[in-house]
């Protein structure tokens, strides 16, 4: 039997509670969160079940192709961070500006590194073979971009706000909108992805992967915020999002998922 958005906000509530009364019984609280939670039904069948195995070059003298990537200006274009001058014609939504920095824990910048995005369209449509529900393509949005950080480790799209989208998790799911970020270290092995969502998304409760992180403050820290100075006139909507690789204030990363 499917579950009801009703029957998954009720989960949802029960392990949200669960979190509040495990930190006020000591329990440390956690950004990011368990691998496998019930209300996102793929998790049980996704997340792994065994420990991560260490790889050492002196064991397997191959990893080393596995480690040190290394992406250069010329392997960006001008077109890479402006998902809106893709193709021939002008997509369709809201433009937006999407700015701002990768972050260590301790605030430092990280220099050239590699952020790529991608999403859905302004109807809430994927670029994709699988994705098959009743929502226009656009023949001029891919949704597929990339970048360098600078110097202060700042970095900057420009886009489509993208919509919502129905999934199969349960009857009658939706998914907010959101913007995927795929983060590159100094390996490959270290690859990092998350997400980025837009302030007052009315979908916030009923979205068992946000929800999926039952702190609070780390929920809010996916969360852009609309900047007014990053918007540009008769141009596009600014919005600001800093994304931190670990401690206290580290940005949710999708671990196992």
């Amino acid at each position: 039997m499917t579950a009801t958005q009703g029957d998954i906000d009720q989960e949802i509530a029960r392990e949200r509670a669960a979190y509040e009364e495990a930190v006020a019984a000591g329990a440390p609280r956690t950004h990011h969160p368990a691998r496998n939670y019930p209300p996102y039904r793929s998790s049980a069948l996704r997340h792994p079940t065994q420990p991560p195995i260490p790889i050492t070059l002196e064991r397997d003298p191959e990893a080393v192709e596995l480690a040190s990537p290394v992406f250069g200006e010329t392997d960006i274009t001008a077109l890479d961070n402006d998902l809106t001058r893709q193709h021939p014609g002008e997509p369709l939504g809201e433009r937006i500006t999407v700015s701002g920095r990768l972050l260590d824990r301790t605030g430092r910048p990280l220099r050239g590194q590699l952020i790529e995005i991608w999403q859905a369209n302004a109807a809430g449509r994927y670029a994709h073979q699988r994705d098959q529900h009743p929502a226009p393509l656009d023949p001029h949005f891919t949704g597929v971009g990339r970048t360098l950080t600078d110097g202060d480790g700042g970095y900057a799209f420009t886009t489509i706000k993208p919509g919502a989208y129905p999934w199969h998790n349960h009857t009658g799911a939706w998914r907010p909108a959101h913007i995927h970020f795929s983060l590159f270290g100094a390996a490959f092995t270290q690859r990092l992805i998350t997400q980025m969502y837009f302030p007052g998304d009315p979908l916030f409760p009923r979205d068992p992967i946000l929800q999926s992180v039952t702190d609070e403050a780390a929920r809010q820290r996916l969360v852009a915020r609309y900047d007014h100075d990053l918007s540009q006139p008769e141009w596009s909507l600014g919005y600001h999002w800093d994304i931190v690789l670990d401690g206290p204030t580290a940005t949710w990363i999708e671990e196992g998922r």
